[in-house]
């Protein structure tokens, strides 16, 4: 009952979460860029602005993948892009090309930093532990993501605790001495328009929702469960705003202010950890889109090929990226992406979506 409840209400949310963690998110740079501008209290209304805008998007999605059966990306944006669904494919497999060469090269540049490892070893160690999880499937991804952002909660909840008791009096002046600025809504909207663009990555764990209120249920649960931790981490920054912003790792700015070995060590295990869960999921929907399609042609897909689907993609992925510079190619146009993405994923869902998910209603 108590795993039932789980998969239904709360795991959809904590595969959203695994999957925009590691991008940015878990080392702090994306929440320095995209909320840091209005100041402190300004930042957290632009934190919230995002996750209501996640939990909105997300419950209606949840809804119409559940009464539509669309469980791949394919299958879902055909309901709401029909044949422009493609136009999703080709940007979403742009946004798996920029995130997979940036987490490919932090795994690796993790190790060397702070354990005088070569950069290789990290990001071959991130490629194997991807393919074993791929290989056998939703029902190991679930649990591995699941029981790891549980225990990244515990790490962020640990790591603004120990801030606030070192140097909570700075926290507590900042957000009291800087006034709100401008763009805080901005910002918000922003963050959640880019992150929305892991949708695909959620829809496999949608099977296990049987009515429309745990769809809905799960979609609005999806944006507190995903954005708390980046509240903790937003707080916890706070204690040296404004400087921190020139920090290429926030994070490890302020582990080493704490100045605490063993969280450290174990800090960056969790870190590491997210570099997997953010793979795999992205991975692990782009193998289901394959797999939908094999079932149409009342095939089934090998299951060897999902480890070699995936350890090819981020092969290709980290090599263009080291090569051929296509990650700052991409990067140049990351704000157009962004707002592509909203283009083509909130008007559909609220427009078509909706009348589709009214429509199942009726029938």
């Amino acid at each position: 009952m108590v795993i039932s409840f789980f998969q239904r209400y709360l795991l959809p949310g904590f595969i959203y979460q695994s999957v925009i963690i590691a991008g940015g998110y878990a080392t702090g740079r994306e929440i320095v860029e995209f909320f840091f501008a209005p100041g402190p209290a300004g930042g957290l209304l632009g934190i919230i602005v995002a996750m209501t805008i996640w939990s909105v998007t997300l419950a209606a999605c949840f809804e119409l993948a559940r009464v539509t059966k669309s469980f791949d990306y394919q299958s879902y944006f055909s309901q709401t892009l029909g044949r422009f669904s493609v136009l999703f494919e080709i940007t979403y497999m742009l946004q798996i090309i920029l995130v997979l060469s940036i987490v490919g090269a932090a795994a690796g540049e993790l190790l060397s930093a702070n354990y005088g490892v070569e950069a290789i070893w990290g990001t071959m160690t991130m490629m194997a532990a991807v393919g074993v999880l791929v290989f056998f499937g939703s029902n190991l991804i679930e649990k591995f993501l699941s029981v790891w952002s549980i225990l990244l909660y515990m790490a962020y909840g640990a790591f603004v605790i120990l801030c606030i008791n070192i140097f909570g009096d700075r926290i507590a002046a900042n957000f009291m001495s800087v006034p709100i600025g401008e763009g805080w809504f901005s910002g918000g909207l922003s963050y959640s328009g880019y992150n929305l663009a892991t949708i695909p990555a959620v829809l496999f764990c949608i099977r296990h929702i049987n009515t429309r209120k745990e769809a809905i249920s799960a979609g609005l649960l999806a944006g507190p469960i995903a954005m708390i931790p980046a509240i903790f981490f937003f707080v916890a920054m706070m204690g040296y705003y404004p400087e921190i912003v020139e920090q290429s790792l926030p994070v490890n700015y302020l582990l080493n202010i704490l100045d605490v070995p063993i969280f450290k060590v174990i800090f960056e295990i969790i870190l590491f950890g997210t570099f997997i869960e953010t793979s795999t999921a992205m991975i692990h929907s782009i193998n289901e889109r394959i797999a939908v399609s094999y079932e149409h042609r009342n095939k089934k897909m090998p299951r060897l090929m999902r480890p070699v689907i995936a350890l090819g993609i981020l092969f290709t992925a980290i090599v263009l990226a080291t090569k051929f510079g296509i990650v700052n190619l991409i990067a140049s146009g990351y704000g157009t992406l962004t707002w592509v993405f909203i283009l083509l994923i909130i008007p559909p869902l609220f427009t078509i979506g909706i009348w589709k998910i009214r429509k199942s209603k009726t029938e």
